[in-house]
C-alpha cells in the first residue's frame, strides 16, 4: 500500500457503507455538527466571491452553503462516490489532502472538515496540514476538524451499553490510544485533544490558531434523547444544546467535553513588500 493511499475501512466506510450527507442532515447531533461548523467558519470566511478549497468535503454538504453565499468552491475527496454526487454543487474532483494538485497561494481558504479523522500517523496529519498551507494566500484561512480525543465515552452512554463488556473495553483503549482501528461499527479513526490539534496547526506554520468546541458540552443530551423511544429531542432542548456550545467557548477546559473540534489559523501575511 502506497504512503497516500487511505486505509481499506475507511474507503470501505464512505464508499460503501455511511451515507455522511444524510448523518449531517437527519440526525439531531448531526445537524448541530453542521449548523455549528458553518457558524464558526461564518466568522473567519472573507467576503465572497473568495476561493475555497474543501479539501474531504464528501458529498458538498458544506460546499452547498458556501456557493448558494457567493464563495467560489473546489471539493476534493478520495471517495468517488462523493465526488460524483458533490459535482452536482461545486466543481469536485478525487483527491488525497496529503498530496494536494493545486497550485502555491492559490486559494483563500483551505477547509479540512474530515481529513484528520482518519489520519493516525502524525506523519500524514502535517503533510496534509502542510498542504493546506502550501494552497493558501499569505493571510489567508486554514480550518480543519477533528474528532474529540473523549466523543467516544459520551457517546456510547447516549445508546445505553458503555457499562457492557464489549464497548467498555472498545471505549478504554481509544481512550489510552487515541485511535479506533476500524474493526466494527465505525471506521479507522483518530481522536484529538484540543491543545494537540492547536500544536498540528501551529507546527505546519499557521499562525492566530484557535480551538472551538463544534457541538459543546450538551450534544450527547440531545443525542440521548433521539436514541430514546418518543418524538426524539424537541427543538427547545436543541436550541439549548447549541447555546451551550457557545457560551462555552470562553472555557478551554469545556472543549473536551465536545464531539468534534474545530481549529481555523491563517497563513502568516506576506510582509515582503
Amino acid at each position: 500500500m502506497s504512503n497516500l493511499e487511505l486505509a481499506p475501512s475507511v474507503m470501505r466506510f464512505y464508499g460503501e457503507t455511511v451515507d455522511e450527507d444524510s448523518r449531517l442532515r437527519n440526525s439531531a447531533d448531526g445537524r448541530m455538527e453542521l449548523l455549528r461548523t458553518r457558524e464558526l467558519l461564518q466568522r473567519f470566511l472573507p467576503p465572497p466571491p473568495a476561493r475555497v478549497l474543501d479539501v474531504g468535503g464528501a458529498t458538498g454538504i458544506h460546499a452547498e452553503w458556501l456557493t448558494k453565499d457567493g464563495y467560489d468552491v473546489t471539493l476534493i475527496d478520495p471517495i468517488p462516490r462523493h465526488v460524483e454526487r458533490a459535482s452536482a454543487v461545486c466543481t469536485a474532483y478525487v483527491g488525497d489532502a496529503r498530496d494536494l494538485r493545486e497550485p502555491d497561494d492559490s486559494c483563500d481558504v483551505v477547509q479540512l472538515l474530515g481529513p484528520l479523522y482518519h489520519l493516525p500517523d502524525p506523519e500524514d496529519r502535517q503533510k496534509a496540514l502542510t498542504e493546506a498551507h502550501r494552497v493558501a494566500k499569505p493571510g489567508g484561512l486554514v480550518a480543519a476538524a477533528a474528532i474529540n480525543r473523549y466523543a467516544s465515552i459520551f457517546e456510547h452512554v447516549t445508546y445505553a451499553h458503555l457499562h457492557t463488556e464489549r464497548i467498555r473495553a472498545s471505549v478504554s483503549k481509544i481512550l489510552k490510544t487515541s485511535v479506533y482501528d476500524g474493526a466494527r461499527g465505525f471506521t479507522l479513526a483518530y481522536f484529538h485533544r484540543a491543545e494537540e490539534l492547536a500544536a498540528e496547526l501551529t507546527t505546519a506554520g499557521l499562525v492566530d490558531v484557535q480551538v472551538f468546541g463544534i457541538e459543546g458540552p450538551a450534544w450527547s443530551l440531545v443525542k440521548a434523547a433521539e436514541q430514546q423511544p418518543g418524538e426524539g429531542p424537541t427543538d427547545e432542548l436543541i436550541a439549548s444544546a447549541l447555546e451551550a456550545a457557545r457560551m462555552a467557548e470562553p472555557y478551554p477546559e469545556l472543549l473536551a467535553a465536545s464531539s468534534h473540534l474545530l481549529a481555523v489559523g491563517r497563513v502568516p501575511a506576506d510582509i515582503s513588500g
